[in-house]
C-alpha cells in the first residue's frame, strides 16, 4: 500500500474515532451543580477539553488502523472469508 493511501486512511480512522470519542465524558452545567450562562443550552458541555479529546482520538484512531494494517499485511480477514457467507453466485 503507497504511503498516501495508507495516510488517506489513516485520516478517515482519525475523523470518524473523533466523531465517536466526543461524547465521552462530556458533563453539562447542570450536572455539574453549576448555574447556566444566560443564552446557554442545557445540554451545552460545562468544560469541553479539546486537547484531551484529541489526544484519546488519535491514540484509539491508531489502534485501530495499526489493526487495520496488520490484517492487510497478514490477511486475516479476506474478501473472500466475506464471500463465504454470501448467498447466490459470485
Amino acid at each position: 500500500m503507497p504511503w498516501y493511501s495508507a495516510a488517506a486512511l489513516y485520516l478517515l480512522f482519525w475523523v470518524f474515532t473523533f466523531f465517536l470519542v466526543l461524547p465521552f465524558g462530556v458533563r453539562t452545567s447542570e450536572e455539574e451543580g453549576e448555574a447556566l450562562v444566560p443564552g446557554q443550552a442545557e445540554s451545552a458541555p460545562h468544560h469541553f477539553s479539546m486537547g484531551r479529546k484529541l489526544l484519546w482520538t488519535t491514540a484509539v484512531s491508531a489502534l485501530g488502523f495499526g489493526l487495520f494494517w496488520l490484517n492487510w499485511e497478514m490477511g486475516w480477514i479476506t474478501r473472500e472469508a466475506f464471500l463465504d457467507f454470501m448467498p447466490g453466485p459470485r
